[in-house]
């Protein structure tokens, strides 16, 4: 996953750094909760940029921090001591600084006084706004010359900036305090074994019009908007009971992690999608928001269905080179700042994404066996045909019946694929392949989406369409494994290039190609195989690109570093066709990564050998919470319980394949058919309660067997 100007990574955020999201807004600040101007941190809404500097001082010092926390996806606090000049007696002074955001900021600094003295200090906040573009910080050159005004009331300070047409502001509160410019100051009495709070809060305006506050002083914290959406998504989500505490953590962490990324539109204030990612990426991505979907199922369907209807909303119309938009083309990505018209061709949507078409059919159809009636999706339909449409007419540019990519528009992704970087799609001895570029996963989705098609047919009780998508579907599968496969290598080529030459590396992309069963039968081992190899698998996932091959770099974005997310659809697909212990091996080392951070898989990270440092490496500006990271466990999870629903056919498979280390599983709230559903596995064999009226449990040894990927997505 990464954003129109991938090819310019952005700056680290600094070490220790700490980042709180809701929704559109989020902040990232140094282990002190101060933001400093020389890293990319700040306050950002609607990716602006609302703070730049905030800077706290007590009695003109800064704080020492003590510890850093994050109860909640948006909140933290940041426990410190109050600094004291050379030569004095050690603080008595211990400072909290409460942070929450939402359309909004909020911070309530508590000082604690454990001295016999009333202690009267002075606490300070030093800030400033640029309302720089997420663009301009990533890159770390603002550019942009804002004409600011000012307007100080009595504890208050109104900050107004207008650029061309463009209008931003920002109103801060501080209630008691002295204001000017840059400065918010207040005069405070700490009694003996006591403690004093001061609160600010800071409210974005848009076009003038302030924004209502999430989080307004003086009134409960628990009333608020993120704090009344965490509870509901908390009570809604399914609880595992585990042996391990570390499974229990790391599907708790993801769980608040997903539904701090959601955002809500404002027209369908019912409807949510799911951000790619904090801090770089909190906006609507087409691919990253589907496979999140898609991966998060057992969790919340409902946030595949406000994503697919959200996507269809935006779905192309007409062609655009400088959006790279075409009638039945689904997007890459929305971005709401003022650079976004720059960035984006001119307008705020860009659709240079090869997979997002072919994997929002490939959606539509998990959401049938799912159980969402084809009567609730007939809104999709349309859409879905339109997508294919696309497919045919723009996807496949020559006709060979393989989709390939071009950018138009020189300002456009080079790659456009799930590995965007510029340099991520190339040969063995490392040098770059031409486009178009017709990569491998890409036909598996799109493989998927044709099957995904055949499915709505026969739901539609349409015989002729659906044997007409199942044979695209086959003639697909038979040419792909032709063409793509690579015998005196023993693995599929990443892609084929201008000249249909097969691009040689060695690359995980195939393993996408398992997730979606493309891959005939007879090839699986050896790509399993090599997939679990010492050059490919590090101890802690399975890397983006061989360690053998020319470009491989382990601190590279695409060249040999580790996707949580790519590992999990892997291990699906190893799962799909058989390869139980291989599945299993891939699911505890992506665990084992959860459990050495926290229970909270990032983005991605180096792809450095589990025996050469003993601990994952971290990459430096890794988005973190990152949606499909954060989604990961739970296909994992999926995957190792070989849960499969068919409610469309009547059925839910069931067959545990779990490692004994992970012991007993429960696992409650399980939204199934309009139902909630428990899930148990004792001694390695499960039992369902709660099951729908209608449906029957089946094993997949009751006649359908897990290789048998094409039965699979039937």
């Amino acid at each position: 996953m990464a954003g129109w100007n991938s090819e310019n990574r952005a700056g680290s955020a600094g070490f220790g750094a700490v980042t709180i999201v809701e929704g559109a807004a989020f902040c990232v600040s140094d282990d002190a909760g101060d933001i400093d101007p020389d890293h990319p941190q700040g306050f950002f809404f609607n990716d602006t940029r609302m703070l730049s500097l905030w800077l706290l001082r007590v009695n003109g010092h800064s704080v020492d921090p003590l510890s850093a926390m994050t109860p909640q996806p948006y909140r933290a606090i940041f426990v410190g001591r109050a600094g004291h000049a050379a030569g004095a007696p050690e603080t008595s002074l211990i400072v909290e600084r409460a942070r929450r955001v939402g359309a909004g900021l909020r911070e309530d600094v508590t000082l604690q006084n454990f001295s016999e003295k009333t202690i009267h200090c002075t606490v300070e906040f030093a800030f400033d706004v640029d309302f720089a573009d997420i663009f301009e910080v990533k890159d770390g050159h603002p550019r942009r010359q804002w004409v600011h005004s000012t307007t100080i009331a009595s504890g208050e300070i109104t900050l107004d900036a207008r650029w061309e047409e463009q209008r931003r502001g920002a109103v801060f509160s501080a209630p008691g305090a002295q204001c000017s410019e840059r400065l918010i100051s207040f005069d405070v009495i700490v009694p003996s074994r006591g403690e004093a709070t001061v609160h600010v809060s800071i409210s974005p305006t848009i076009e003038g019009e302030a924004l209502e506050a999430e989080f307004p002083i003086g009134e409960p914290i628990h009333s608020s908007r993120p704090a009344q959406r965490f509870i509901a998504w908390h009570s809604d989500a399914p609880v595992t009971s585990s042996a391990s505490a570390a499974m229990e953590l790391l599907l708790h962490r993801s769980q608040e992690d997903l539904g701090s990324l959601r955002i809500f539109d404002s027209q369908h204030p019912e409807r949510a999608v799911v951000a790619a990612g904090a801090p770089w990426f909190m906006a609507l991505f087409g691919r990253d928001s589907i496979v999140t979907a898609i991966m998060t199922l057992p969790l919340d369907p409902t946030l595949a269905l406000g994503t697919l209807r959200t996507l269809a909303e935006l779905q192309g119309v007409e062609v655009n080179p400088l959006t790279e938009e075409q009638p039945g083309r689904i997007l890459h990505e929305v971005r709401l700042g003022v650079d976004s018209g720059l960035a984006l061709g001119g307008g705020n949507v860009y659709y240079g994404s090869v997979d997002a078409t072919p994997l929002f059919v490939f959606a539509v159809g998990e959401l049938i066996r799912w159980g969402i009636p084809i009567a609730d999706l007939a809104d999709l339909i349309p859409h879905v045909d339109r997508a294919l449409g696309w497919i045919d007419q723009y996807g496949d540019r020559d006709g060979d019946g393989f989709v390939e990519y071009e950018r138009i528009s020189e300002r456009g992704l080079v790659n456009q694929g799930w590995k965007d970087s510029w340099d991520a799609i190339n040969f063995v001895e490392g040098q770059l392949a031409q486009t178009p570029i017709a990569l491998c996963e890409v036909q598996g989705y799109v493989y998927a989406a044709f099957l995904a098609r055949a499915l709505i047919a026969h739901e539609l009780h349409d015989e002729a369409d659906e044997k007409f998508w199942n044979h695209r579907a086959e003639s697909l599968k038979v040419e792909f494994n032709k063409r793509f496969w690579m015998p005196e290598l023993g693995y599929f080529a990443i892609a084929l290039d201008r000249d249909k030459r097969q691009v040689d590396s060695c690359a995980s992309n195939m393993g996408h190609c398992l997730w979606s069963g493309i891959i005939d039968q007879d090839k699986a081992e050896a790509v399993v195989t090599r997939l679990m190899g010492a050059e490919m698998f590090s101890g802690w996932g399975i890397r983006t690109l061989a360690n053998s091959m020319g470009a491989y770099n382990p601190a590279s974005y695409h060249n040999g570093s580790v996707w949580p997310h790519e590992n999990a659809l892997i291990a699906a697909g190893m799962m799909r066709y058989g390869f139980i212990a291989e599945a299993q091996a891939l699911a505890n080392a992506v665990f084992d990564v959860a459990e050495q951070w926290n229970g909270r898989l990032p983005e991605l990270f180096c792809g450095f050998d589990r025996s050469q440092y003993g601990s994952p490496v971290r990459y430096p500006t890794a988005c973190s919470p990152q949606a499909w990271a954060s989604a990961a466990p739970l296909l994992l999870v999926r995957t190792l319980l070989r849960l499969e629903p068919r409610l469309n056919q009547g059925q839910v498979w069931l067959d545990p394949a779990m490692p004994e280390s992970f012991g007993n599983l429960r696992i409650d709230n399980i939204p199934l058919g309009g139902s909630r559903v428990s899930i148990d596995v004792i001694n390695g064999v499960a039992t369902i309660q709660g099951l729908p009226a209608g449906l029957v449990l089946r094993t997949h040894h009751n006649g359908i067997s897990p290789s048998s990927p094409h039965d699979l997505l039937r």
